[in-house]
């Protein structure tokens, strides 16, 4: 269903009248990476799920380019739309994290507790490389002349730490996408930086990093820890042959730790074992 408020794709499960958390997912997939933590949470919580603009179902329909400031100005009309009482627990992962500091920054009234995880926030050195003259050629010679292919769908999917359990979703997520849309989400995903204003968000936040992401993912993490008045940090592991990309997919890779992880925070419990501290660092 459409939410006319947000113009956003959604779906929904849970009670009426349960607390609400909204689920904001990473670049280029869509609602459909988080179907593990909603069936986990539904017989206690109002599950909201849309598609980020340009994206999933509404990569048909939108007509405004992807900014990260854009998503968090409809994320708020969604969740005073949608949410229990106009307001909610707000989880997002990489592309969604970004979207919920930039919700923080500006209408920090509309989240309960939030669950920031790989939000990057500071210049990478290979981001350089990446023009949006790059990103439209790329999709011109591998995305569209092999958007019936199993096997290149599948090795992109793997390549984002993406087991064959989510295959018929990615695919309809990889096929959907248009070029305009892809080089819109790249740009505005590796140009954002720390807003002003997450001075002002006094809500419980917990900022999560994987263990084997890149130093600029971890040093961004610590950026939220100086800023934000009220978070804490942790570092995910997954273990010695775990992947940089499986442990910032950890939504997916590991799924009943990311979701025990998301309800302990947001019910103000201890949160698993396994998860070590992400140290504020004062610069």
């Amino acid at each position: 269903m459409v939410d006319q408020a947000s113009g956003l794709f959604f779906k929904a499960a849970g009670p009426e009248g349960a607390a609400s958390i909204v689920f904001l997912h990473g670049g280029g997939v869509a609602g459909w990476m988080w179907r593990n933590q909603v069936e986990a949470l539904k017989g206690e919580y109002h599950c909201l799920v849309p598609d980020l603009p340009e994206q999933g179902e509404n990569a048909k329909t939108d007509t405004q380019p992807f900014t990260t400031a854009g998503a968090a100005e409809r994320v708020e009309a969604f969740i005073r739309s949608q949410a229990h009482g106009g307001k909610a627990h707000v989880v997002g992962l990489s592309e969604g994290a970004q979207v919920t500091v930039a919700l923080l920054s500006r209408t920090p009234e509309v989240v309960d507790h939030a669950m920031i995880s790989s939000a990057m926030l500071r210049p990478m050195w290979m981001m350089k490389m990446y023009t949006p003259g790059l990103v439209a050629w790329s999709y011109r010679w591998f995305v569209v002349p092999l958007k019936t292919n199993d096997w290149w769908i599948r090795l992109n999917m793997h390549s984002h730490g993406i087991s064959d359990d989510y295959y018929d979703d990615f695919k309809h997520s990889f096929q959907t996408i248009t070029e305009n849309g892809l080089v819109h989400l790249m740009v505005a995903g590796l140009n954002y930086r720390l807003p002003p204003g997450l001075e002002k968000a006094h809500q419980p936040v917990l900022v999560a990093v994987g263990n084997k992401e890149y130093k600029e993912m971890q040093e961004s993490g610590r950026d939220l820890l100086k800023t934000l008045p009220n978070a804490r940090g942790v570092i995910v592991s997954l273990g010695p042959r775990a992947t940089l990309v499986r442990e910032h997919s950890w939504a997916m890779t590991a799924p009943d730790l990311f979701t025990a992880t998301l309800k302990a925070w947001i019910e103000d419990r201890p949160l698993p074992d396994g998860l070590s501290p992400l140290d504020r660092v004062d610069a």
